[in-house]
């Protein structure tokens, strides 16, 4: 036995998973060395995931993260001899119209980020898949791309692993398992075995099913759940004997029915002459802490395969055999069959880069075998780099706030996305139902008089519109379009638009209680905000104003969206609720990493705002303070002011997120309800956020952190290049510098208006999600000379100009103002008109309102 080394560079924990291996491989591709993993099973796992898993690999998703690191994925098993690219079909049968409609979105998604799917008639469907019931299906998507990792991603596993450990870079130990984690000062420091203590400077965390036990080890939690997902097999089936096939005919999924289809290829193959049908639970999905799965002398056949009680699934299996009725042919392989634990998330996304407490802690947990390699070359990017190829806001780890990784929060969240792995479609603007409530404005009870429509950000509850306002609705009948189509109309509440308008008369206020606020202070606050800060931030003229400004990557990438208040003793940096909690993980990272003398608190809490906006808004604010204040002359645009309201402490900040003249009211949440009830005295509507975040932001082509900006543009691409560079250093500005120098950007993100929104059937669409941007000749998805495709970033219909308003990066030669393009919206093309390149408003071009 070889002996456990008392020093490593990086310890990973759960080598013996896909997941586990792909790190190891790709950081020893990265130049990595001295790396020791550790399983507390056998290597390959015998008791993990990858020692069950079905091992398909279907491209397409609806987010151009998934897509990249399956599509990466892919490529790596192919590679290496290890995928059997025989397609996947996903039909919907007929009578789920539904399901019709989302295999259409799935192609569209499909084009816009990269992969080849495509929808099938019913007798190409049959050709393909000859064990269907034709009858029964009304459609079908084709994706040529899917497959099977081959002959299992447990060999695969060993593969990787064998090959590093011949290197002489990797040192593997088997059945040995983590009993705890040293930190010392904020950093991880080891592993604790049963054989002693490795020390090192780096731990990364695949531990897959035991993930969160092994986070438990330094006071954290991961947002995930291992859940029952019944595998069943059928048999003997002896179609392909003889072939030497690990899987003869494409995959099949039947998501409608919440369930897949496989067959197991040649009866001489690994798990051949079988039949695989695996279901995921929609109603009562069973959920299994970590602590809960048994040991492996416990298990009948391993902890990640837990016994299948029949009556979970008879009532879908009979619906499978239906449209497949060699199920009921076959007999059932009642031994072989098993509950295999797989994970989910709260948010549908993995828990991937470093710890948000200890630094040098890394997670890549909650990843399935069709991302195993593609996440693995993220995190050993990230480590080396420090930063990914691919925008990873959707995965980091950073991106939760601490109620988010409560165990009751959890469980509440993960039953619902295990209730939503294949069916129902999820909704682009879907909310959960589940742990909800969880922060609310001091004027929540006031909204919930107004019948507010609900919606969750970042735990907070927000209006999106008041029924208490729908008799504006009479007011702006002909500017408000009804929304014919159910799922154009889903989740979204005619009467916002009318909110809209009608605070473009006059004047409305609006609770934006969620935003992410964080005090920077101390003796090198302005110096630490300046290194971070594109925008000048430091200097005397700049004390008391409010600074627009973003955080760069070192390659020039776009990382964040704020806002900094600089203040006499500080710097307030007011966030959105979506970017907030990675942000503020960022500055304390390179607050520490470069030395600066600062100290950066959230108080995101203690504070909440109102924002009043309209034409009257200044006419409207004069009635509850001085009105000289409030003259342009002696509140000029983008700076702060005290200002007492209802005897209590504001800070008004004169800026603008839709369009018009007003502030933004910042004061201590104890004091916003006395300050919100003020202005409601004075007869001020309410109007919703999405006036505020979606209609009026896309009317003044306004851009949104991890929509529009993306580490993967560029700030001169997104059109917000300041007018000057500032002397003073700054992360990312050799890179700035350089794209400034550059006769032209590759891309650049402009604003779209649909031409014409009436559809096959004669109904008026109103797109939601995202959108691929065609070539109106060709129908081809638009691509840079960098390989990025263009689709919609964002998408609203603007009722002040009368039309739907997407954006959308396009490459430099079709980025002309007036030219005609198309988009892709339920398999139908919609003509669009490129309306602006770069910064260009729809609604007051020149930005004369908000200035008034």
């Amino acid at each position: 036995m070889a002996a456990l080394p008392e020093r490593a560079n990086v310890v990973i924990i759960g080598v013996g998973g896909i997941v586990g291996a792909s790190v190891a491989h790709h950081l020893i591709e990265r130049g990595w060395d001295d790396i020791v993993g550790i399983d507390k099973s056998a290597v390959p796992t015998d008791i993990g995931s990858t020692s069950h898993a079905s091992d398909f690999c279907y491209a397409t998703a609806h987010d151009q993260l998934s897509c990249w690191t399956t599509a990466y994925s892919i490529d790596f098993y192919e590679r290496r001899g290890r995928y059997a690219r025989v397609g996947g079909l996903e039909v919907a049968r007929v009578g789920d119209d539904e399901r019709m409609a989302e295999l259409k979105r799935k192609v569209a998604s499909g084009k816009a980020f990269g992969t080849r799917a495509t929808m099938i008639s019913v007798a190409e469907a049959k050709q393909k898949f000859p064990l269907l019931e034709q009858e029964l299906i009304q459609g079908a998507l084709w994706d040529p791309d899917a497959g099977l990792v081959t002959p299992r991603s447990q060999v695969v596993t060993g593969e990787l692993v064998e090959e590093a450990e011949k290197t002489g870079r990797l040192k593997v130990f088997a059945n040995l398992a983590a009993t705890d984690l040293i930190v010392e000062d904020g950093r991880i420091g080891g592993v604790v075995t049963a054989r002693g203590t490795i020390r090192a400077d780096h731990v990364i965390v695949c531990a897959g099913l035991w993930g969160r036990l092994i986070a438990e080890m330094v006071g954290e939690d991961l947002p995930v759940m291992p859940i029952d997902h019944p595998l069943l097999w059928f048999g003997p089936y002896r179609e392909f004997d003889g072939t030497g096939k690990e899987i003869g005919w494409p995959l099949l999924r039947d998501q409608g029915n919440s369930a897949y289809m496989r067959d197991t290829g040649d009866s001489a193959t690994t798990e051949g002459g079988m039949i695989e049908w695996g279901y995921y639970e929609e109603t009562e999905p069973r959920l299994v802490h970590p602590r809960d799965i048994l040991e492996k002398e416990q298990a009948r056949l391993s902890p990640s395969q837990r016994d299948l009680d029949m009556e979970q699934v008879i009532e879908p299996l009979e619906r499978a055999m239906e449209l497949t009725p060699i199920l009921a042919e076959l007999g059932y392989e009642e031994k072989r069959s098993f509950n295999g634990l797989l994970q989910v998330t709260t948010d549908g996304g993995p828990s991937l880069g470093e710890s948000t407490t200890v630094r040098g802690l890394w997670y890549a947990v909650a990843v399935w075998v069709k991302d195993g390699p593609g996440m693995g070359k993220l995190i050993a990017d990230w480590m080396t780099d420090g930063r990914t190829p691919i925008d990873i806001h959707a995965a980091d780890y950073a991106r939760f706030y601490p109620f988010q990784t409560g165990a009751q929060y959890i469980h509440d969240r993960c039953t619902e996305t295990a209730m939503k792995v294949y069916n129902p479609a999820v909704h682009p603007r879907e909310p959960f139902s589940k742990g909800r409530g969880i922060r609310k404005s001091p004027f929540y009870e006031r909204e919930v008089e107004l019948g507010g429509h609900f919606m969750e950000l970042g735990g907070w509850e927000r209006a999106h519109g008041y029924a208490a306002n729908e008799h504006l609705l009479d007011k702006w009948s002909e500017k408000v379009p009804v929304r014919a189509n159910e799922w154009d109309n889903r989740h979204f509440w005619r009467v916002s638009n009318a909110e809209h308008l009608e605070m473009s008369e006059d004047v409305g206020m609006v609770n934006l209680s969620h935003f992410a606020i964080y005090d920077v202070e101390g003796p090198d606050h302005v110096a630490f905000m300046e290194w971070l800060c594109v925008a000048r931030i430091g200097g005397e003229r700049n004390i008391g104003r409010g600074i627009y400004t973003h955080f760069l990557e070192d390659d020039g990438g776009v990382r964040a969206d704020l806002t900094v208040l600089r203040m006499d003793d500080r710097c307030r940096v007011v966030d959105g609720a979506d970017a907030g909690p990675r942000d503020f993980t960022f500055m304390k990272r390179v607050a520490a990493d470069k030395g600066f003398d600062v100290t950066i608190t959230d108080v995101t809490e203690k504070y909440t705002t109102i924002g009043l906006w309209g034409p009257n808004a200044r006419a409207t604010l004069s009635r509850l303070v001085d009105p000289d204040a409030l003259s342009p002359e002696n509140f000029p645009f983008a700076t702060l002011k005290p200002l007492t309201i209802a005897g209590r402490d504001v800070t008004a900040f004169r800026i603008s997120y839709v369009g018009e003249q007003g502030w933004e009211l910042h004061m201590a949440y104890e004091d916003g309800l006395a300050v919100w009830d003020a202005l409601r005295d004075l007869g001020v509507m309410v109007f919703g956020v999405e006036t505020y975040a979606n209609s009026r932001r896309m009317e003044k082509s306004l851009r949104l952190q991890n929509a529009d900006l993306l580490t993967d543009y560029n700030l001169l691409e997104a059109d917000l290049a300041r007018p000057k560079v500032k002397e003073p250093d700054f992360r990312g500005k050799a890179a700035y510098l350089e794209h400034r120098a550059r006769n032209q950007q590759v891309a650049t993100l402009c604003t779209l208006v649909m031409t014409d929104n009436v559809d096959s059937q004669g109904v008026a669409r109103y797109p939601v999600g995202t959108c691929p941007v065609l070539d109106e000749k060709t129908g081809e998805v638009l691509v840079d000379e960098l390989g990025r495709r263009s689709f919609t970033t964002s998408i609203a219909y603007g009722p002040s100009v009368g039309k739907n308003i997407a954006l959308a990066y396009l490459p430099h030669d079709r980025a002309r103002k007036g030219n005609g393009l198309m988009i892709e919206y339920f398999g139908e093309h919609f003509p669009v008109e490129v309306a602006g390149v770069g910064y260009e408003p729809l609604y007051d071009p020149e930005n004369l309102r908000p200035r008034s």
